[in-house]
This record gives structure tokens, sequence and C-alpha cells, in this order.
């Protein structure tokens, strides 16, 4: 599949998450090609992502939308060769965070040491532990809400060793494309090789799922795993604020 099609289903599958998830509790907004996604009680998504390159026009409205919504995040997909992203900068954004979006082809499965256990949300009680756990993994909240409204919709995961939550996942499915999401561990159990295992696990579902490719945005912690499992660069993320 060639680059500019996995680049097209990367920011399918990121932005169609942000917008099931927002949907479930009448979060979700779009006005022309401003979409946007902020959810109280929670740091995520709560973004608001256009599906064209950055203008003066767009960066204008995009900017009185987050004025009027605090703690929204602009991601600016870099993919048109343009530095479109200046004219954010220009506006007095600052670039909060950058990840890599990827891609692997699933043609085989991986084997796994077996020493983790895993266990899909389906009850408030769960999502509660995961909700909890989640911040210590990451440094944000995802509400427990999140999990409760779209448990059918989006793959939760639960990391426990001995019977102790350790880690989290998230695998959102857009037709044929698997996009892994949130795999975590806390910070006292990593350097153990369990984030690798964890994806291990979800490219293991993936393929399970009949998913042909698996897709993801890694952040500068997590990229040397997914290259030593496959993964290819696609393009970079710059997630803009204001302050």
């Amino acid at each position: 599949m060639k680059n500019s099609n996995l680049i097209e289903k990367n920011i399918d599958n990121l932005t169609g998450l942000w917008k099931t998830v927002g949907a479930s509790s009448l979060s979700y907004h779009k006005n022309e090609n401003l979409e946007y996604s902020k959810i109280e009680n929670s740091d995520w998504p709560n973004k608001l992502w256009l599906r064209e390159d950055i203008s003066e026009n767009n960066a204008e409205k995009a900017i009185e939308t987050i004025k009027a919504n605090s703690g929204l995040v602009i991601p600016y997909f870099d993919i048109y060769n343009s530095n479109s992203n200046k004219i954010l900068e220009d506006k007095g954004l600052i670039v909060k965070s950058e990840q890599v979006a990827m891609a692997l082809k699933l043609d085989q499965k991986f084997t796994l040491e077996n020493n983790l256990d895993y266990k899909r949300i389906t009850t408030e009680e769960e999502a509660e532990i995961w909700a909890t756990l989640y911040p210590s993994a990451f440094g944000y909240v995802i509400g427990k809400e999140i999990l409760v409204q779209n448990h059918t919709k989006v793959h939760f995961y639960l990391v426990s060793l001995d019977k102790q939550p350790i880690g989290t996942l998230m695998l959102y499915q857009t037709e044929n494309f698997a996009g892994i999401h949130g795999v975590g561990v806390i910070p006292e159990m990593r350097r153990k090789g369990f984030a690798e295992e964890i994806m291990k696990f979800a490219l293991n579902l993936s393929i399970d799922l009949k998913a042909e490719y698996a897709l993801l945005q890694a952040s500068a912690m997590g990229k040397d795993i997914y290259t030593r499992l496959g993964f290819e660069d696609l393009f970079v993320i710059k997630n803009y604020i204001i302050v």
C-alpha cells in the first residue's frame, strides 16, 4: 500500500477515535472543515483538527474556537510540504509535544512471553481501575465515563502482572486498519520489556480482528520499540497550544 494512502488512513483512524468518544458524550462538534472533541472531566481527547492545510482564515477560526474552549490542542499533520504550521506559530501558538505517525503491515503473529494478563474493560468497576492507573503512565486523565460509554466501540484493556495492574492499551478499528493507542506502563514497572510485550499482544489482537495494517502515533519514549517491531514512519504530528 502506498504511503499516501497509509497517511490518510492513519489520520482517519486517529480523528475517528476522537470523534467517536466525543460524540458518545455529545462533545463532538463540526464546523465546515474544523472539528473538535472536548470532554468534561477528561484531558483527552480535547483536540481540534482540520482536514485541510492551515491557512490564515482557518487558523483564525481554530484559534477563536480554542480560546472559547480552554484546553483544546491543535494537532498539525505535517503532510503538505508547506510549512503552514508557521501560521500557527506566528499567531502565538507553541508546540506542546511531537509524535511520529507510523504503520506496520500485519503478516505474522508475535510470540508472547505470557507473563502478563489482559482484561478487556466491560464494567464500570474495571473502567475505574483503568482510569485511575492511566495518569500514572501518561500524566493526563482519561475519564472513566469515556470507557463506560465506548467499551463496545473501542477495545480498552487493563494489563496486569501477578494480578497487579501495571499498564493500559486502547485499540480502535477503522475498516481493516487497527489503531493502537494508549499503550503505557506505570513508571515503577518500566524498562522491563512490558511495553513491547503489550504491543505484541495488540498486534496479535489486530490480526485476530482481521486488520491488515496497524497504525499508531509514537512519542519519543515509545518510538524505538515500534521501529524494532517493524513499524515505518509516515509523518510528524506537532501538537499546538495557546499559552
